[in-house]
């Protein structure tokens, strides 16, 4: 029997069994939906995410205080003049971001919610790819004259007000021992998206207010970051150490200062989310193994059922390498159209998880070849010790078989 007389008696032995041959090929297209599925969303998540990095750019370099440092004093933490200072005193300083971050309470009239507040000023903005919905971001003049305004998010203007067009509403924001009453001057796009409306309830409030205000607002006022663009990034390293040495002398210490450039750390980020995809997609391949048990399961129960035809093959001439060859093919068979089926099920679900959660699909060919070929090596893997069964019987004990 030759490759060909194999395919399409295995194919009419799958077509005979329809269910059975379904309910085997489940194992195999579940665990192959699941990986494509995890995969794909992990490399749209992946690209979301440099996407974002790209927006704001690579000309940055954040200069902070050591938080692990336990010496750290008060005198040792930014000061507004230090931006200043910067543009000042270094040609290739462009201009200086400084920010303050700490943990508060967003509060209306009826409803509250935990919020991360930060302290910023109009180059915040330009820092971060802030998307405005209604009214606008911080500007020069909240900062220079300390005005109670406050930029919130799109997610918590709904959970407060019930509606996004919430500029010129008053609420408090809260610190756990004070609460101060700000006006809200604009609501921007909540930076989790789609995901931050799933669960907006257990997110928190992203808060935005002008840097002067910090001290009676925040819980933690101390400026711990200055995000430093500059105009050319060519001896980044050098002016990065020029930057310190300023800071140092002005604040009479040393070693108390890091500075990175922006988004150096870019190939980490990369680096964890595909091991992190690789980890889930490996977790959810499990299925694969347990699919290819159900199918050595199935094809022993196959050999059995059919042993008085393989004994009738057998004294008809047919060889142990075609009784072989037939069994195998059948594996092989169940195992790529479970495949085939389990491929457009993982797009497909990729495709509708993303629009939920807003991420673009990347499904890459390499990834359904992967799972093409993983199922036909899980079709034949666990499909050789049935064939070899069925093979090595004897076809006196087989035509004997009840």
């Amino acid at each position: 029997m030759n490759l060909m007389e194999s395919f399409w008696s295995a194919l009419q032995s799958v077509r005979a069994n329809k269910m059975r041959s379904f309910l085997t090929m489940l194992g195999i297209i579940i665990g192959i939906s699941s990986v494509i599925t995890i995969v794909s969303i992990g490399q749209g998540g992946k690209e979301a995410i440099t996407g974002q990095f790209q927006d704001i750019g690579t000309n940055i370099i954040n200069v902070e205080v050591k938080a692990m440092d336990t010496s750290i004093e008060l005198r040792d933490y930014f000061k507004l003049g230090d931006a200043d200072l910067l543009e000042e005193k270094i040609p290739e300083v462009d201009w200086v971001a400084p920010s303050a971050e700490s943990m508060g309470y967003l509060k209306g009239e009826k409803e509250s919610k935990f919020a991360h507040m930060a302290a910023v000023d109009e180059n915040y903005a330009r820092l971060l790819n802030i998307d405005m919905v209604e009214g606008r971001f911080i500007n020069e003049g909240d900062v220079r004259n300390a005005r109670n305004v406050v930029v919130i998010d799109d997610v918590s203007a709904e959970k407060i007000f019930g509606t996004v067009k919430a500029v010129g509403n008053r609420v408090k924001v809260s610190n756990q021992s004070t609460d101060t009453n700000v006006t809200i001057a604009g609501v921007c796009k909540n930076p989790g998206g789609s995901m931050a409306a799933m669960f907006g309830d257990n997110m928190p409030a992203m808060v935005y207010i002008p840097v002067t205000i910090r001290d009676k607002v925040l819980q933690k006022p101390e400026i711990t970051a200055l995000s430093v663009s500059l105009t050319d990034m060519s001896h980044s390293g050098e002016t990065a150490d020029k930057m310190i040495r300023l800071l140092e002398k002005s604040h009479r210490n040393e070693d108390k200062y890091a500075a990175s450039e922006g988004f150096t750390e870019m190939d980490t980020i990369n680096s964890v989310l595909d091991i992190f995809t690789m980890v889930i997609g490996a977790i959810a391949g499990i299925s694969l193994i347990v699919g290819g048990i159900g199918v050595m399961n199935i094809m022993l129960v196959s050999v059995t059922e059919r042993t008085r035809e393989i004994g009738t093959r057998k004294a008809l001439g047919a060889q142990n390498k075609d009784i072989m060859l037939q069994f195998l093919t059948e594996s092989l068979i169940i195992c790529l159209i479970g495949g085939i089926i389990g491929m457009t099920l993982g797009v497909v679900l990729g495709l509708i998880v993303g629009s939920i959660i807003n991420i673009p699909l990347g499904v890459s060919p390499l990834v359904i070849f992967a799972a093409f070929g993983f199922s036909s090596a899980v079709g034949i893997f666990f499909g050789l010790y049935p064939a070899q069964k069925a093979a090595k019987l004897d076809p006196i004990e087989a035509l004997r078989y009840e």
